[in-house]
C-alpha cells in the first residue's frame, strides 16, 4: 500500500518505512506525528482525493531535525560596482514513515527503540590492550651558523 502526501507545499509518494527529507515541522525527536492531508491512497483499490482522502492520514516518526545545503545566491551588474551575495539554509525535519491509516484509524506503532551501545567487556581477557601514546621527543634547538668572513671568500 502506498500513498501520496502533501506537506510544506510538496507532494510526496510514501510506503512504510520509507526515510524521507521534508520541510521542518513541529515534533520533537523520537515522537510519532501524523500527516493528514492525504492526496492518494494506493493498492489493490486505489482511492483518490477531491482534494484529499477523508479519513486517511500517514503516521511517521520524526528521527532528525537539521539544516540543508547552502544555497547562495549571487548577483552582480558588469562595470557598475554592484554585488549582492545572499545566500541561507533549508530547516528540513527527517521521518521514517510508520504506517498509512485510513478510516480516522490512531497509530498502533510506537516509536523505536533506540540502539544502545555495546559496552567493552569488563576484563582484560578478551579487549586488546591499547598501548600508552608517547610524546615527541622535543627539539633542539637550531644551532646558529657563525658569519662567514667575507674576506677569507674573496682572497
Amino acid at each position: 500500500m502506498f500513498a501520496v502526501i502533501k506537506t510544506g507545499g510538496r507532494q510526496y509518494r510514501v510506503v512504510p518505512n520509507d526515510v524521507l527529507e521534508i520541510g521542518k515541522i513541529a515534533g520533537d525527536v523520537g515522537t510519532i506525528v501524523q500527516l493528514g492531508e492525504v492526496l492518494v491512497l494506493g493498492g489493490d483499490t486505489p482511492v483518490l482525493g477531491t482534494p484529499t482522502v477523508a479519513g486517511a492520514s500517514v503516521a511517521a516518526e520524526v528521527l532528525q531535525h537539521k539544516r540543508g545545503a547552502k544555497v547562495i545566491a549571487f548577483k552582480k551588474r558588469r562595470r557598475k560596482n554592484s554585488r549582492r551575495k545572499r545566500g541561507y539554509r533549508d530547516e528540513l525535519t527527517v521521518l521514517r514513515i510508520t504506517e498509512i491509516l485510513a478510516d480516522n484509524a490512531k497509530p498502533t506503532v510506537g516509536p523505536r527503540p533506540k540502539k544502545e551501545k555495546v559496552a567493552a567487556p569488563a576484563d582484560g581477557e578478551d579487549a586488546a590492550p591499547k598501548a600508552a601514546k608517547k610524546k615527541a621527543p622535543a627539539k633542539a634547538p637550531a644551532a646558529k651558523k657563525a658569519p662567514a668572513k667575507k674576506a677569507a671568500a674573496k682572497a
